[in-house]
């Protein structure tokens, strides 16, 4: 596929960066598609196996300076994957989720980068393309990279629109993902009976109440023992009291 997309590059007379698409039947023989003749949502994919700036080697490109020596001796390493963190109800056929993000933190750790177009305080509209941020993770190996990206999308936490993120972790986590077999049909033939336990609400459920702990504190002076004492319910006790079905989301 890299050499026959070299050669799709070199009959066209295109210079800068692009991306040339290819389908992949089960035999194992692949077909050309399309090229995209820009710079590509997933190439922090690209950046992350060959540890590359694309996006300074297309401004290079566009000064009219020729791209760095390192390109003509790059290799790739490891694995990487990228999640596209939507701001859409993976429970509930992917419908858009609008609203204010109440509370927005990103997981950190080595091999794991998120690009991202949103923070705290940021509004979600039905105006432009529902993408939020992209996560990719970077491991030695497939079996290790698909563990760091579970791992970093339970640390993800986004409260006040519904995302795509439990849905992802589900699909990381099947076992004709983890073997490798993501056909086109994927979705349709393994995830229509996921298991839909409200896991993603508890877990909001339990990051607002963290919050709320926090700006108890540093809002009024008292902890959330003396406020016990004192008969105001802690947020632990009104996470307790929370049904699902609330208007929390994550």
């Amino acid at each position: 596929m890299g050499t026959d997309a070299v050669k799709v590059a070199q009959a066209s007379g295109y210079t800068n960066a692009g991306t040339v698409e290819f389908l992949l039947d089960d035999t194992g023989h692949y077909y050309f598609l399309e090229m995209n003749t820009r710079i590509q949502v997933e190439h922090p994919i690209t950046e992350m196996v060959t540890g590359t700036d694309l996006v300074v080697e297309q401004i290079r490109i566009a000064a009219g300076e020729p791209i760095s020596e390192q390109f003509h001796s790059l290799t790739q390493r490891g694995h990487a994957i990228e999640c596209r963190i939507y701001a859409e109800d993976g429970e509930n056929n992917f419908m858009p989720s609008t609203g204010l993000i109440h509370h927005y933190s990103e997981p950190v750790g080595p091999g794991v980068r998120v690009d991202s177009g949103v923070v705290k305080g940021s509004e979600i509209t039905i105006d432009y393309d529902p993408i939020m941020a992209k996560l990719i993770v970077h491991a030695p190996d497939r079996d290790t990279a698909i563990t760091k990206m579970i791992d970093a999308l339970n640390g993800y936490k986004i409260l006040g629109v519904k995302t795509s993120k439990k849905f992802m972790v589900d699909c990381m986590r099947h076992p004709e993902f983890v073997a490798g077999r993501t056909f086109t049909s994927f979705i349709d033939d393994h995830m229509g009976d996921r298991d839909t336990d409200h896991s993603d609400f508890k877990e909001a459920a339990a990051a607002a109440a963290t919050v709320a702990a926090v700006n108890t504190v540093n809002g009024s002076g008292m902890p959330s023992a003396g406020r016990a004492s004192a008969g105001i319910p802690t947020p632990w006790q009104v996470l307790g009291n929370l049904q699902i079905g609330d208007s929390i989301h994550e």
